[in-house]
């Protein structure tokens, strides 16, 4: 395993979520939010910008997978689901990547059947390559280029979220 140097640093990734988290709050003045983490990936950008988020909020987690180290599985499990009632609510999900787009559009479809008053989706990376449904985030942090990517929440295997950047991710094939 190879973890190549920072893709984004720690001063890339906190200027854009100050800049995401200005945008969010000019939308949704006068409104109030139902923030919602998408874990486990997005905890630390979740963290990030709910504190700079100027408009009153709650928040609430769920908990869904649909990878195994570097591949996805094509089915997603909701591990952990919300438990705020959401109906009338104006729900804003924190998500770190969307990629196939898979978990995050079962999980945008179950969520609109609970009668939220809207739904926005917030990515702090947005990998087009591989979508595979017709999904595209509210707000997102960057656009990145078709790379396995670990660090500020983002893991193989569950290892690597601890590091403050991100960086590309490459298996070492000499073992």
């Amino acid at each position: 395993m190879i973890i190549g140097k920072p893709f984004l640093t720690s001063e890339q990734i906190q200027k854009r979520v100050r800049e995401l988290a200005r945008k969010i709050s000019e939308d949704y003045e006068g409104k109030e939010i139902l923030a919602v983490g998408i874990l486990k990936g997005a905890f630390m950008f979740f963290a990030d910008i709910v504190k700079q988020i100027q408009v009153p909020l709650d928040i609430d987690f769920l908990v869904a997978s649909s990878y195994i180290k570097t591949e996805t599985t094509g089915k997603v499990k909701i591990h952990a689901d919300l438990r705020e009632d959401i109906k009338g609510k104006h729900l804003l999900l924190f998500e770190d990547i969307v990629d196939t787009g898979l978990t995050l559009k079962y999980i945008k479809d179950t969520l609109l059947s609970r009668q939220p008053a809207s739904l926005k989706i917030c990515a702090f990376l947005d990998k087009k390559a591989h979508r595979q449904v017709d999904l595209e985030p509210d707000y997102t942090g960057y656009k990145i280029p078709d790379e396995f990517v670990v660090g500020y929440g983002l893991d193989y295997d569950n290892k690597y979220r601890n590091l403050p950047y991100i960086a590309v991710f490459k298996e070492d094939s000499s073992h």
